[in-house]
């Protein structure tokens, strides 16, 4: 992970993958976990996402990964929260009320740090990664969680049309990953719309990953 690109993009405001509302697929597609009721829910490279307030609008307690402890203490600000500060190995745990943030590297991030799980929500943290790094996330990201069930956003367009990120993971490289793992089911597949529809044709698919 390019710690310097992500910390400048943040310092200079440079954030057009941060959504200014809760994101639609989420809200729509949450159901498809089949969560029994209130859930830990893990949102990796999370940024300051809205999503990870509506979540606990929805009853559930969220833990989310960040690398920029800019945008971690931002979201706090915005939301009007007071988080309590403390070390936690490697990272920085902010945590209010029903939030906890984890400011650091995810790949320093323990499975002592991030605790039980019970379900995933990855919209910006596979499509954030250059190719190199995405099957090295996808299998930590599956030792810290226990295996826990995924609800995923990916893309795919043509990479030589837009250098990302987001990047292009099409479904072949989907499968490479978690088929050995989980059964992977599309559940949805739309043309991308939004900032990054502006820049590119292509199309954003949802995956339910589901353990066995």
């Amino acid at each position: 992970m390019d710690h310097d690109f992500w910390h400048q993009k943040w310092r200079d405001g440079q954030i057009g993958f941060h959504e200014k509302d809760v994101n639609p697929l989420l809200i729509k597609n949450l159901p498809a976990l089949k969560l029994p009721g209130p859930s830990r829910i893990f949102v990796p490279l999370c940024g300051k996402s809205h999503d990870l307030a509506w979540l606990a609008e929805q009853g559930h307690t969220v833990v989310g990964a960040e690398l920029s402890q800019q945008a971690v203490e931002a979201f706090f600000e915005e939301h009007e929260m007071v988080p309590t500060v403390t070390q936690s190995g490697a990272l920085r745990r902010y945590r209010s009320g029903p939030v906890e943030l984890l400011a650091g590297d995810f790949f320093d991030l323990t499975e002592q740090d991030l605790g039980p799980v019970d379900a995933v929500f990855d919209r910006a943290a596979l499509v954030a990664l250059p190719a190199e790094m995405r099957r090295a996330y996808s299998a930590r990201l599956r030792a810290l969680t226990g295996t826990a069930p995924q609800l995923l956003v990916s893309f795919d367009y043509d990479q030589s049309q837009m250098k990302g990120p987001p990047f292009s993971v099409p479904a072949s490289e989907i499968h490479a990953h978690y088929d050995p793992f989980y059964t992977v089911d599309q559940i949805s597949s739309e043309p991308i719309s939004g900032p990054l529809g502006q820049r590119t044709k292509g199309s954003e698919t949802v995956w339910i990953l589901s353990p066995g």
